[in-house]
């Protein structure tokens, strides 16, 4: 039985948790506190994703770039292929909070969205 040492980010507690895996899949987890614990290390062991944030260029704006961030959490495996994506894109000002500026980001159905206002 394989068994994986995390530390929860769910709650400012930051639990040391224990998951024991068998085959691939989550046998047990100790070490939570509270439910939310106990589903984050089962995602985390199973299918783990990650909101990314980064930058995007923009043209004609009072500044260069914009910062963004995926509107959901994505598979952690595309995360390489997200940010690549984000460096070829160049966006003309004005640039609002919000704003979409790429859709579908590298295939997880999840778009990129502004977070700051570049006029």
């Amino acid at each position: 039985m394989e068994q994986r040492e995390l530390i929860c980010i769910n709650c400012p507690l930051g639990c040391p948790l224990t998951v024991s895996l068998q085959d691939g899949e989550v046998v047990k987890v100790a070490g939570n506190t509270c439910p939310r614990g106990e589903a984050y290390a089962r995602k985390e062991c199973t299918n783990p994703t990650r909101i990314v944030t980064s930058t995007v260029r923009v043209q004609g704006g009072h500044l260069p770039v914009v910062s963004v961030k995926t509107a959901s959490d994505i598979p952690k495996g595309k995360m390489e292929a997200c940010v690549k994506e984000l460096k070829n894109i160049t966006v003309p000002a004005p640039v609002h909070i919000g704003d979409i500026l790429l859709k579908n980001a590298a295939g997880t159905g999840v778009n990129i969205i502004a977070t700051k206002d570049v006029l």
